[in-house]
């Protein structure tokens, strides 16, 4: 393991972060004067959450994470605490409503929301629980059935909420951290597919997500007739409009803070479509660098899980680095119009608390585990020296 590949890591990460306050700072201006009478008030809040994230990420990376393997009562309270977390939010034990769904628990401070926490506990579980089985990860019931039901019993909460996209990262860490534990693919595709249908059997009995499908459907067709933005569908609108973004700001962009569709006219234009505004200010420029950035994180996220000192610290990197890159990757495919609509927040850009804490707690995790790597390699490279 190489040092500088951890300074790369924290540096990539850090450039994530500036650029997304710039462009928060732009984006967030024009709800920030009409919701609560200050420009500044979401880029206030996020540079608090970004300072809670930050001590996040520095206790992650100095947390030794072989303990969640080698006490394993802390990795399983883990997982139990974020499974009661998730059920509290359903209306059933009184969770609160916001726009149609019970995602949030109101803190005061900030709303959590547990789905976020459940993407990080599915990760560090099955990490521990496919460490533990060494070569009995071949078979059915261990290396499959179990590792479903862990899965599952976080899918069922979320889907009920409903949040399909949390599912589906939950769902597709999971099998991913199956897959390199070394899991049968015969085993793992067939359990995706039905995980996959089940979710879609779900999905046709929800009007909102089925109204978000069919505009998607709708939404090449309806381009190339000229349909009017007035007759549109929300779900469809809003892709639209985040288009339009893209459109108006070309190669070089209409400038830092120039923006026509932050002013009411793209919604969501601080949290889910943030980068269509910042595309529409910075250009192809600005989109290519963030492009760019993810793909450098992922990386050297893999650099630092192909040097991990063992294989419990290989599985959680590549966990963690799959969901902060899977959500960012989802988040541009939707603003670009290629994915149907789905509320997913692009990570260290996004308005929001618990989605950037657990983008750091993710960071935080992957720099502890190359961080004892790193010290591992340089033991073992001491002891041979005093040994020739």
């Amino acid at each position: 393991m190489r040092k500088s590949a951890l300074f790369a890591f924290a540096l990539v990460v850090a450039a994530l972060v500036a650029l997304g306050l710039i462009v928060l700072s732009s984006a967030s201006e024009a709800n920030g004067v009409k919701f609560h009478h200050d420009a500044y008030y979401f880029l206030k809040r996020q540079c608090v959450y970004i300072a809670a994230g930050g001590f996040v990420a520095v206790v992650a990376a100095l947390f030794d994470y072989r303990l969640w393997r080698d006490v394993p009562a802390l990795s399983w309270a883990f997982y139990g605490v974020v499974f009661v977390l998730l059920l509290l939010v359903l209306p059933q034990f009184g969770g609160r409503e916001v726009k149609g769904s019970f995602r949030w628990i109101d803190l005061g401070l900030f709303n959590l929301q547990p789905s976020e926490l459940a993407k990080l506990a599915v990760v560090v579980i099955l990490s521990v629980w496919m460490d533990r089985l060494a070569w009995r990860v071949e078979l059915f019931w261990k290396g499959l059935a179990i590792p479903c039901v862990l899965i599952a019993a976080y899918a069922l909460p979320v889907i009920r909420e409903p949040d399909f996209g949390s599912v589906m990262v939950i769902g597709a860490a999971g099998g991913l951290v199956m897959f390199v534990a070394g899991v049968r693919l015969r085993y793992i595709v067939p359990a995706g597919i039905l995980g996959a249908v089940c979710a879609g059997v779900v999905m046709l009995f929800n009007e909102n997500r089925m109204r978000r499908l069919v505009a998607f459907i709708k939404s090449s067709h309806d381009a190339a007739e000229k349909v009017s933005t007035a007759t549109m569908p929300a779900a469809q609108y809003q892709a639209h409009m985040a288009l339009v973004s893209l459109k108006n700001g070309g190669i070089t962009g209409v400038g830092l803070g120039e923006s026509i569709q932050k002013q009411f006219y793209l919604p969501e234009c601080h949290t889910d479509f943030i980068f269509a505004v910042g595309a529409e200010e910075l250009g192809l420029v600005f989109s290519i660098v963030v492009i760019l950035l993810f793909a450098a994180f992922f990386a050297l996220s893999v650099y630092i899980a192909r040097h991990a000192a063992d294989r419990f610290g290989r599985f959680l990197v590549i966990g963690m680095a799959f969901i902060v890159f899977f959500q960012a990757m989802f988040n541009l495919g939707v603003v670009c119009e290629a994915l149907p609509t789905k509320g997913m927040a692009l990570p260290f850009f996004s308005y929001g608390g618990t989605n950037l804490m657990s983008a750091f707690f993710a960071v935080g995790t992957i720099l502890s585990v190359g961080i004892h790597s790193y010290r591992a390699s340089r033991r073992v490279l001491a002891r041979s020296v005093l040994t020739r």
